[in-house]
């Protein structure tokens, strides 16, 4: 344990600050995906974006888990071998990729060669450090949830069947296992957690964990014999390493493990749905500090989404695909709303109905029309030329500072604790500012009155919308380049050291003829 108490003893939160590792959950391949996995992507991607436009060297991760039960015996239902029906299913997580503008730096596969090395790495010195041992299992297996349940969590179901809390059959099994020494990791966790109080996140969830483990923790089963689609255990070819060791190794196989780690581990960021927290916040880190590996910096646990009220399931058919959001909103209009709609940490509801309000409203009234009508006005009665600016009001330089000197650091702040919807909202008191502006200095009647201040206007709206073109980059990654593309921002010019009154846009810059951005969505006629 000297490599344990070393770790204890140094803040080894504290890494190079231009560093950021972000990861999603790798998700499993027994379906095509849907709004939960394009909404935990997406998170992770505006992370990534924003952290290298921040000037970061980023890391962003995503993949698939194909080992298991259940994948093997969905692939004995298609009539196909394991590893060709998880080459088929994956292929679908990673052609979301493209579609949704997803700019992960990689993708991995619980089935790749590099992987299997880590694993077995990791496994080899459990073992030397007495962390793993041999013994026997037995218990209410249930295959859907790949898990085991206690008596007392059993209901009777039809046929004379046990039925697990999830809905699932059980049966019971006995089989010899490993076992990790889960039961005495329990102090060190809570030691963990003491000494990172934002470990997990949101903070209800870290009370959830710490509950779990206080409560006690018993031995984790850590291998299966009864099929051998998975990691084959070192030394001990009848066995398969179970999903825990099996899948939460990628996040390290991927920074490098078991060679060099040292650009990117610890992670900053594990972003996982709710349902799988506790593998992430309590097995995890016990597995790594086992094996003298720092945790990761912290796990942030989103809620799960709705459909018009109701449970997203198979059997109600509502469940929505990416390619729905796509086609029916557009990529970027997609991303806002599910980022700005509903508190990033909490459960949440899809409404057509909302979705439509929150895109027209915000995006086609608010940034796209702010955009169009000042862009438009400048093409049409200043020769496609941003005016030169006179001496600046207190009107002006207000709305200046909050673009160029105020947004970037509430933004900023608001992201590194996973608060999607706050930066969404300080981004948008900028666009209301200006909207207010445009309105209430009328450039148009300035036009008639005093062209000198028309142009400062037209200028100050104008870097405005620079600014905003520019932190919008992340979230709306192509709506925001057709913005800059418009204002004739240069391509090296468009990271976030631009936004500050030194980068502001230069008056004279020809512009081409604007085109709007955001189009506005119309309801769609129910049917009588």
């Amino acid at each position: 344990m000297i490599r344990y108490k070393r770790l204890i003893e140094m803040d080894f939160y504290m890494s190079d600050s231009k560093k950021y590792y972000v990861t999603t959950p790798i998700y499993y391949v027994n379906d095509k995906p849907h709004l939960g996995h394009t909404y935990t992507t997406i998170a992770c991607d505006v992370l990534a974006r924003f952290k290298r436009l921040d000037g970061y060297n980023v890391k962003f991760l995503t993949g698939t888990d194909e080992h298991g039960l259940k994948v093997k015996q969905s692939a004995e239902k298609a009539g196909m071998t394991p590893q060709e029906f998880t080459d088929q299913v994956s292929q679908n997580f990673r052609d979301l990729c493209p579609a949704m503008n997803f700019s992960n730096d990689d993708f991995i596969r619980t089935t790749e060669d590099r992987h299997t090395r880590s694993c077995q790495h990791l496994w080899k010195i459990l073992e030397e450090r007495g962390e793993i041992y041999l013994d026997k299992y037995a218990g209410w297996y249930a295959v859907r949830d790949e898990a085991y349940y206690a008596e007392d969590e059993l209901s009777d179901g039809p046929n004379g069947k046990k039925i697990a809390p999830s809905g699932a059959e059980v049966e019971w099994m006995e089989e010899e296992s490993y076992f990790f020494r889960l039961s005495a990791w329990g102090d060190k966790l809570l030691e963990l957690y003491e000494r990172n109080p934002t470990f997990v996140m949101p903070e209800t969830r870290m009370n959830e964990v710490k509950s779990f483990v206080k409560s006690g923790l018993k031995d984790l089963s850590v291998s299966r014999t009864t099929f051998d689609w998975g990691v084959p255990v070192p030394g001990n070819d009848k066995h398969v390493m179970y999903v825990w060791i099996d899948a939460l190794t990628n996040y390290i196989t991927a920074a490098g493990y078991p060679d060099d780690m040292g650009e990117y581990w610890p992670a900053d960021l594990h972003m996982v749905g709710k349902d799988i927290l506790r593998f992430h916040a309590v097995y995890w880190p016990a597995f790594l500090m086992a094996a003298g590996i720092e945790p990761p910096k912290r796990v942030f646990a989103h809620g799960w989404w709705t459909i018009e009220g109701e449970k997203m399931s198979k059997s109600l058919g509502n469940a929505i695909s990416p390619y729905d959001l796509i086609e029916r909103y557009g990529v970027d209009q997609s991303r806002y709303f599910l980022l700005r709609e509903n508190p990033f940490g909490n459960d949440g509801d899809f409404c057509h109905a909302h979705a439509i309000n929150r895109i027209n409203n915000d995006l086609a009234n608010g940034l796209g029309n702010l955009a169009q009508r000042t862009l438009s006005f400048i093409y049409k009665n200043c020769d496609g030329k941003i005016p030169i600016p006179a001496e600046f009001t207190d009107n002006d330089r207000s709305l200046l500072k909050k673009a160029q000197e105020g947004m970037l650091g509430v933004v900023r702040r608001e992201l590194d604790v996973q608060r999607f919807h706050k930066a969404l909202e300080a981004i948008w008191d900028v666009v209301n500012a200006a909207n207010v502006y445009i309105d209430v200095e009328a450039p148009w009647s300035l036009k008639k009155t005093d062209t000198v201040r028309m142009g400062t206007v037209l200028y100050v709206l104008t870097e405005t919308i620079r600014c905003l073109g520019l932190i919008v980059q992340p979230v709306m990654p192509e709506s925001s380049a057709k913005m800059l593309d418009q204002l004739a921002i240069e391509a090296g010019e468009r990271s976030f050291d631009s936004l500050s009154p030194s980068k502001s846009i230069a008056a004279g810059t020809q512009i081409p003829q604007p085109q709007g951005v955001f189009p506005r969505l119309v309801e769609e006629e129910k049917a009588a």
